[in-house]
């Protein structure tokens, strides 16, 4: 039994009342399955679940408008909906001859195939909600230490040791690769995907070259940005885009790339323990990348990036929404400090309020409108 509650839970019965279909996504072995089970368990109407990657249960689709027809009352559960790519034209006639909410719970472990054709095939009929693996908020700020090492994915965490966590991890690697992108659709060797992604892991926190990355691995910048979208539309990459504002600044255009599971991060560069990170140069931009996505979850809905000029003036995320600004800088220490760019970067872009986030207990103000806070909203 899942442990915590998920920070999802609420969104997903919001969605639920409303909308005949939901579709749930996010990385594998995250959490799906379970939140959903859960929320089954909390609804007054009978449920069935189905697991598409059960030959046995993909059977029972057969002729899905004749199964699905008779559970008309039901919640009918359905698991990694991206193997019967097929159905959701056929979801849109059932939904339509009896339009009633909470009909349909789909997960998915973001296919692109999945969300285009939800897209399509169910607009106005369906909501989206992401999920992603362990957040600060839903493990509690005296787990930051262990969710930064091992990651977010509830089987890394909450190994009983840090062996048994990096084991999994290394697991999770493999099948990634060698399974789940050939299931999702993807024709990429495995051996030249896990490269790529170390590479990734040792730039990580950095601006991405694709022709730097291309000429290390022998392929064109065009493979690198088909790789990366892979990695993307999978949850395993964050590309975090430039801010070009209307100033008279030679801005910096690239994209910066991060690896959005602290735990993957580290065991693709052979980091195990909290000594191991502490010694590496990636410490700082570990935290970073951490950090970067405990703060993106605390503000859903806006739109975010980074902002750096040609001459290295920068701040590691802006994020806006309408007339708002504010912005983050990631500094790994107690006792973080600030140089002459981080100053000129607030003149430059004048945020209403701009936070250093830093593994400090309680936020405190430093300047005008300058606080250090911690990764978790006090």
């Amino acid at each position: 039994m899942q442990p915590f509650k998920r920070s999802a839970t609420h969104e997903l019965h919001e969605c639920l009342s409303h909308f005949p279909a939901v579709v749930l996504t996010g990385p594998r072995q995250c959490g799906k399955t379970t939140l959903a089970q859960e929320i089954a368990k909390s609804l007054d109407k009978p449920t069935i679940y189905l697991d598409l990657e059960s030959a046995t249960d993909r059977r029972k689709l057969t002729d899905p408008n004749a199964f699905l027809d008779a559970l008309s009352d039901h919640l009918v559960i359905l698991d990694e909906v991206q193997r019967v790519p097929g159905l959701f034209p056929q979801l849109r006639g059932i939904i339509d001859r009896r339009r009633t909410p909470g009909r349909f719970l789909l997960l998915g472990s973001a296919s692109p195939l999945l969300l285009r054709q939800s897209g399509e095939s169910l607009a106005g009929r369906i909501a989206h909600v992401e999920l992603t693996p362990f957040r600060i908020p839903e493990v509690g700020a005296e787990m930051l230490s262990q969710l930064w090492l091992r990651g977010g994915f509830p089987d890394s965490l909450l190994a009983p040791n840090i062996k048994v966590s990096c084991r999994w991890r290394e697991e999770f690697i493999r099948t990634f690769l060698e399974r789940d992108i050939p299931q999702l659709g993807f024709r990429v060797p495995a051996e030249s995907l896990h490269r790529l992604w170390q590479m990734l892991a040792h730039h990580h926190g950095q601006l991405l070259n694709r022709s730097q990355l291309g000429q290390s691995l022998g392929v064109t910048p065009a493979t690198i940005g088909h790789h990366l979208d892979m990695l993307s539309q999978t949850y395993m990459v964050r590309s975090l885009p430039p801010l070009l504002p209307n100033l008279k600044k030679r801005l910096v255009k690239s994209p910066k790339v991060y690896l959005r599971d602290s735990g993957i991060l580290h065991t693709l560069l052979g980091l195990e323990t909290e000594p191991d990170l502490r010694g590496h140069p990636v410490f700082g931009t570990s935290w970073e990348g951490f950090a970067l996505e405990q703060i993106l979850d605390q503000y859903p809905g806006w739109a975010a990036s980074h902002y750096r000029t040609s001459t290295g003036v920068e701040l590691d995320l802006i994020l806006e929404k309408g007339r708002r600004r504010i912005a983050f800088e990631f500094k790994a220490s107690s006792a973080p400090d600030v140089t002459r760019g981080f100053h000129q970067a607030i003149a430059d872009l004048k945020p209403e309020h701009t936070y250093i986030v830093a593994p400090v207990e309680q936020s405190y103000p430093i300047g005008n409108n300058v606080t250090i806070r911690p990764a978790l909203c006090e």
